[in-house]
């Protein structure tokens, strides 16, 4: 029980994080609730690319891959990979979901230095990377520790709670606190690596803009690939941990 409520708390840490505005915002009001406009519209951008682009390579599977199959079946075994080596051999049923948290964090870091968000013009403030707000990069976080709880409960059941005094109860604070940790660890470190990839690039830009912002550039399309990898690998393990009962 005390875990429980000392989760419920750090949930509402979160959401107090969540109503910190840096800057101008442009918001939709829905009914009494306001809306975070700019990260839903890059969001749709970022899923729709996806969607568009999966749709099309893959809903005429050729028995000799084009071009486009080959790279999507070199990324599903990146991913599987990726899932077995952290996971175990009941890596399966979450390759889907480590696949989506890999796919959407890559395309939406990519698609801050790649897409020309700044010329479409808002009432209030500008369009950036989803992953440059800190709104989606909790709820990402956030819903890979719903996802390792429920790899370990689904496994063990009441007795994943258990872990909480192993080696010894001398160290149950220190276990629960590491499990609040984990989401705060995978939020900030991409919030805090994609915006500071961003505002490099456009102090760059209004400093010296022809030649030295363009390997800045590449280099943060390498470092947003990095961190999308980082945040996969990470909840991955982290699911691993949970059902194996390991550190």
């Amino acid at each position: 029980m005390n875990v429980l409520l000392c989760y419920i708390n750090t949930l509402n840490r979160f959401y107090d994080i969540s109503a910190v505005e840096v800057g101008q915002h442009f918001y939709w009001q829905i009914g009494d609730f306001q809306v975070h406009a700019q990260v839903l519209i890059t969001s749709w951008v970022v899923i729709a690319i996806l969607l568009i682009s999966t749709i099309l390579v893959v809903r005429n599977p050729q028995t000799i891959p084009t071009s486009g199959q080959n790279f999507f079946e070199y990324v599903l075994e990146f991913i599987r990979d990726v899932s077995k080596t952290q996971i175990g051999e009941e890596y399966g049923p979450w390759v889907p979901f480590i696949g989506t948290l890999f796919l959407f964090i890559f395309v939406s870091n990519w698609s801050g230095a790649l897409l020309p968000w700044k010329i479409i013009k808002l009432p209030h403030g500008e369009l950036a990377a989803p992953t440059n707000d800190i709104n989606t990069t909790v709820a990402l976080a956030l819903l890979t520790s719903v996802a390792y709880f429920y790899a370990g409960i689904s496994k063990k059941g009441l007795a994943y709670f258990g872990k909480y005094i192993q080696p010894t109860p001398i160290l149950l604070p220190i276990n629960i606190l590491e499990d609040f940790t984990k989401p705060l660890s995978l939020s900030f470190r991409l919030f805090g690596n994609i915006l500071a990839d961003e505002l490099v690039v456009v102090v760059l830009v209004s400093l010296v803009p022809l030649v030295v912002p363009i390997p800045v550039m590449f280099l943060g399309l390498f470092t947003s690939g990095i961190q999308a990898l980082i945040f996969a690998t990470l909840a991955a393990a982290y699911i691993g941990e949970s059902m194996e009962g390991h550190h």
